[in-house]
């Protein structure tokens, strides 16, 4: 080994403290990286699995093709595996208890279905031959009709058709029962033997009128003129997906292709051009804060190291060592702290990954319906990502000061005089410091002017933390914004034409029931003078330029208790509410649609509290009334959704509600809802179902409602599940970087003692010291952070239009936090140094 080398480690083990410091902010930003890069491919793989559970594996799915088709798309050089179905149609279901659910709907499956799509075998086998079948468990459970394995069912099988009418149609499982008057058309007679028992089927809706049974089919045996659906699983996973799978629908003349986009998202593939843009700028933009993160935990690591070594490297010269030798010793000093920081980076970001995981999982399984659960995905990419960005930080974190060390004079260097550059004009403070805070804050300024290069690691670390958390928590908030703000919220939902107490009543009797609202509707139009307009719904509704704009009115009532809780929430007056001598309302002042295909989300209305507006509840001829704007909000009732562009929809209470019902008897349809929120859906469901009229439509959207809340769950989990990864991360940095800071400047404080500071004094220096670091850091870190929170929402209006909105709160929030921890972790480090003997601490080099 080289003599510079050498001296090199021995340096570092006489600076054992410094040297261990160095390498935790190696192992610290290594680690980071590392668990980044596998929270990214774990939480994909977890969507993966979890779209496949719900939706099944594949691609594209070909809707009635014939066996030539069929062959077609069995050739294409792309087409890995597919997956053959056909559903068969109806049979009445004797003995049903369950009136809303007569029938039995057979469908049929080859054994790749069995394999690609979500069936859970509870009991007995699946089915290999055309004339055995497995039965939803639903029919015994739901519709009290059992069957056991080995009965035989001899079924008459058909379509069900809407009946009355000269324009017979088809009606299929997502057509509730008894909506409209329909029949049973039966078209043969089927036998089957029973062979196994299935849970119910995620896609069979639970308003189907239908449960379902699966038999078999053999491709073998498909004839001609047999029409089935045709479901690929493609070699291939990107873009051209859509265009080939285009072009062979086009080849074979097939009329109705799916792409299963809830997947094939997951894969980074979508048709949307604009979307994609979106997806990519913004993860473009998050994955180079990420790195300018970890780039700067892994320099300011060294940075105080390299500086400290000036005086080494001073020495070094002074015996005749070169530019290039002192280069290389810092260089050396990188490649070692690297050789071991980085795997024990490595392995400490993928264990600590997998125990953050096996906590997660757990509040996963308490919080939603997910039955898969995150598992640690190594992949060579992500590693590679990882080892090659640490490596290239620490090259580039040891390179730039060690030529820049290589430069000082033997005489500058062991005298540290390019470290502390004084000058009257350098450390100036103003009297109004020492006026308003004291003698003590003057000199923790002076600190922090004295020698500026060595204090700014510490305030970058400050800055990259706030830019970090503020970056991704907005990250988040827009995306959430992005899939589509606030979904379905409630589980159960119940639509009637006329009053019924007994619903309530016996909704009110559910002990599994936790929330519900009834809802009254009426609907007519509301003119708006222009002025008052949004853009948004001007351009929308193809730029309306009267003097007034109308508005399909959706005017929604609340029972009394509701309304009361609901207008506290929004600050409007609920007595005023409730007069009939002057209508008010609460106006829903969010809007949400589409403009030249992108999402758009928008301000209602430009109005005020105390405005009114001219509304109708009949036709042209009926009369006007006014409502006076009581509050304007984008806070939701149970049930309520934000409005469609060129929609108003108006909370008033049930008194107003029924004087303009009123107003215009018969001539204007009044519709009940019913929203409920339950521990059990579908035992609420079943539980209903028998009270039911036939006039009253029940929707059980729970299923709906957590697949939706699925990926925003996973979404939301990665991104708040980072930030405390960051944070953590950087309260250690910050730990480790002032905790250093303070250890070498044992000798500075011993100085300052020997010239009389009291210990009270030396806290309040301490204390203001902190305060200057926290507001210098906060001072760059909340603009950059703005900056970076302005590009990430710039990325998203390829796709989506929303407002941007500065986070003030969690800007407040950051202020008082970096402020605390500042000041807790100097008083820390500080309070270590107090029992220093004075003569040591002056006496003292290494630490």
């Amino acid at each position: 080994m080289h003599i510079i080398n050498k001296l090199t480690v021995r340096h570092l083990k006489e600076n054992k403290k410094r040297t261990l410091v160095t390498m935790v902010g190696v192992v610290i930003a290594v680690a980071m990286l590392t668990a980044v890069a596998t929270i990214g491919f774990s939480f994909i793989d977890l969507a993966k699995r979890q779209s496949i559970i719900n939706n099944g594996e594949w691609h594209v799915q070909y809707e009635n093709v014939n066996k030539a088709q069929l062959g077609g798309i069995l050739n294409d050089d792309n087409t890995e595996s597919v997956v053959i179905s056909r559903d068969v149609g109806y049979a009445s279901l004797q003995n049903s208890q369950n009136k809303k659910k007569p029938y039995l709907f057979i469908t049929e499956y080859n054994s790749e279905e069995f394999e690609k799509f979500p069936i859970e075998l509870s009991e007995g086998r699946l089915p290999q031959s055309p004339n055995e079948v497995v039965l939803s468990e639903e029919i015994a459970e739901n519709g009290k009709v059992e069957y056991i394995i080995g009965d035989t069912l001899s079924l008459g099988v058909g379509d069900r058709v809407v009946s009355g009418t000269n324009n017979e149609y088809k009606l299929l499982q997502s057509s509730p029962f008894g909506n409209e008057p329909e029949d049973l058309k039966t078209k043969t007679t089927s036998e089957y033997t029973v062979v196994g028992f299935i849970k119910r089927p995620t896609w069979e809706p639970s308003s189907a009128p239908g449960y379902t049974i699966i038999s078999y089919i053999d491709e073998g045996l498909i004839k001609e003129n047999d029409i089935v659906t045709a479901s690929v699983l493609v070699k291939e996973v990107d873009k051209s997906i859509y265009g080939n799978a285009n072009a062979l629908a086009e080849k074979n003349n097939i009329e109705v292709l799916n792409f299963n986009n809830s997947l094939l998202r997951f894969y980074g593939v979508t048709d949307d051009a604009a979307l994609q843009l979106s997806v990519l700028l913004v993860i473009v933009i998050m994955i180079g804060v990420i790195m300018i993160g970890s780039i700067a935990l892994i320099y300011n690591a060294f940075a105080i190291s390299v500086s400290e070594r000036t005086r080494h490297l001073g020495m070094l010269s002074s015996v005749g060592a070169t530019k290039r030798q002192k280069r290389n010793s810092v260089l050396f000093e990188g490649a070692l702290i690297g050789i071991i920081s980085i795997p024990i980076g490595l392995i400490s970001g993928l264990i600590g990954i997998g125990i953050t995981f096996y906590f997660i999982n757990s509040i996963i399984s308490d919080i939603s319906e997910f039955s898969e659960q995150l598992t640690v995905v190594v992949t060579p990419l992500s590693i590679f990502v990882a080892l090659a960005v640490s490596v290239l930080t620490i090259f580039i974190s040891t390179y730039i000061p060690a030529k820049k060390a290589s430069r000082i004079s033997a005489i500058d260097a062991i005298r540290q005089a390019s470290d502390v550059k004084l000058s009257g004009k350098a450390v100036k403070t103003s009297k109004l410091i020492r006026k308003l805070f004291g003698f003590e804050a003057e000199i923790g300024l002076k600190n922090l002017k004295r020698n500026k290069r060595k204090y700014r690691a510490t305030i970058f670390s400050l800055v990259i933390s706030i830019v970090l958390f503020l970056t991704v928590s907005f990250f988040n908030d827009d995306l959430k914004k992005s899939l589509g703000g606030q979904g379905i919220d409630y589980d159960i939902r119940l639509e009637y034409y006329e009053e019924n107490d007994s619903y309530i009543q016996k909704v009110d009797a559910m002990n599994e029931v936790t929330e519900y609202s009834e809802l009254q509707r009426i609907y007519g139009s509301a003119s708006i003078d222009i002025s008052k307009v949004p853009n948004e719904i001007l351009e929308a509704s193809s730029g309306n330029t009267s003097k007034q704009f109308n508005y399909s009115l959706n005017v929604i009532a609340l029972d009394d208790k509701d309304l009361m809780e609901y207008a506290n929430d929004v600050g409007a007056n609920y007595e005023g509410l409730q007069s009939t001598d002057r209508v008010s309302g609460i106006i829903i002042n969010s809007s949400v649609g589409e403009i030249d295909e992108k999402q758009v989300q928008s301000k209602t209305m430009n109005a005020e509290a105390g405005d009114r507006f001219s509304i109708k509840m009949g036709g042209e001829n009926s009369p006007s009334t006014e409502i006076t704007i009581a509050a304007l909000t984008d806070q939701l009732p149970l049930g309520v959704n934000f409005s469609s562009m060129g929609e108003l929809q108006v909370i008033v209470s049930k008194a107003s509600f029924n004087e303009l019902y009123n107003m215009h008897g018969e001539t204007i349809f009044k519709k009940h809802e019913l929203f409920l929120k339950s521990k059990e859906p579908m035992a609420t469901q079943y539980e209903l179902e028998p009270f039911i009229e036939s006039s009253t439509m029940l929707n059980n959207v729970y299923e709906e409602r957590v697949r939706a809340e699925q990926l925003q769950l996973i979404l939301s989990i990665f991104t708040y599940g980072f930030i405390v990864l960051i944070t953590l991360i950087s309260v250690t940095n910050i730990l480790n970087t002032i905790s250093t800071s303070v250890s070498l400047r044992k000798r500075e404080f011993a100085m300052l003692k020997s010239v009389g500071i009291s210990p009270k004094g030396f806290n309040k220096m301490i204390q203001y010291e902190s305060i200057f670091y926290g507001l210098k850091a906060l001072l760059y870190g909340i603009p950059i952070s703005i900056l970076f929170m302005y590009l990430i929402h710039l990325s998203w209006m390829n796709k989506f239009v929303f407002e941007f909105e500065i986070p003030f709160t969690r800007i407040l929030f950051v202020i008082a936090v970096v402020l605390i921890i500042v000041t807790a972790l100097m008083r820390y480090s500080s309070a270590k140094i107090k029992k220093e003997n004075i003569i040591e601490a002056l006496k003292q080099e290494n630490i």
